[in-house]
């Protein structure tokens, strides 16, 4: 660090300037002033003698009443409520083993099922591999993850394929109120459910996984860009499959099978707020 700067005063010339009001973002970096202009410290912010300062690398974002700075990558960090998908890694005779992606595995306890689960029966529900949509329940001081599978749209996922998105693109294959994810799943057909650990778990057909999972990879690479959801739906509709009549018709929305689309939160449609905590996620019984 050059003489004369100090850790949370760095201002890169840009202590007076703001978000493009043309939807251009602005990179900050951690310690770099940031300009409140009113709005009270978010996520990824700190406040330090009355001034605002961004505490990790990321696009700075305005959200009414909160300044915030959204991350361009990072691990993911569990948070009450939080809904994700975890891949069993062992089974003992009360609980199973799951890694959610986080620092530390997470236990998934016999009572959080919605199965009348007997001690020493573990395995005749899930087996190592299997993938579950499960709510984060609690964070306890010494690094013990709780989750559970007893909620609305939580359990075990039957087939389909797993892939990963960073978890801070998340909120971006999401879109303003599910609008992306939305415009995904009516042009591809494929039904998917949305972890906010970056897990994205994809059922279909062959075509529709692989065009979902194509859609992912531009969503990692171009996430920090503006006019994403356009950019995707005109890659869906430039690859949508033809028949000898012309280009096939989508498939209407919810005509994808029992499971619906999940969604792990609703967020603007440029990625700038943070995931909610509810994911729509098939819990069918075990056999």
């Amino acid at each position: 660090m050059s003489r004369g700067h100090r850790p949370g005063h760095r201002r890169r010339g840009r202590g007076e300037s703001s978000p493009s009001p043309s939807g251009e973002r602005v990179l900050v970096l951690p310690g770099e002033e940031i300009p409140a202009h009113g709005l009270k410290p978010g996520p990824g912010t700190y406040r330090l003698g009355g001034k605002v300062y961004a505490s990790i690398v990321g696009l700075l974002a305005s959200r009414p009443p909160l300044l915030q700075v959204i991350p361009l990558s990072g691990r993911y960090i569990p948070r009450p409520d939080d809904v994700v998908i975890g891949i069993v890694t062992d089974v003992q005779s009360t609980f199973w083993l799951l890694d959610i992606s986080a620092p530390r595995w997470a236990p998934l306890h016999m009572t959080g099922t919605p199965w009348p689960v007997d001690i020493g029966e573990t395995d005749r529900y899930l087996h190592v591999g299997d993938a579950v949509v499960v709510r984060v329940e609690s964070l306890e001081a010494t690094g013990r993850i709780g989750v559970t599978m007893n909620g609305e749209r939580l359990g075990k996922l039957e087939g389909g394929t797993i892939v990963h998105l960073s978890p801070a693109r998340v909120p971006r294959l999401v879109g303003r109120g599910g609008s992306m994810i939305q415009t995904i799943t009516r042009l591809t057909g494929a039904e998917i459910a949305v972890g906010q650990n970056g897990r994205i778990w994809i059922g279909g057909t062959p075509d529709g996984i692989h065009r979902v999972s194509e859609v992912l990879n531009l969503i990692e690479e171009n996430g920090q860009r503006p006019g994403l959801t356009e950019r995707v739906e005109s890659y869906l509709l430039a690859t949508a499959p033809t028949s000898e009549g012309g280009p096939e018709a989508p498939p209407p929305e919810g005509d994808g099978g029992e499971r619906a689309p999940s969604v792990a939160g609703e967020d603007e449609e440029e990625g700038e707020s943070e995931t909610s905590d509810e994911v729509d996620g098939p819990g069918p019984e075990p056999e």
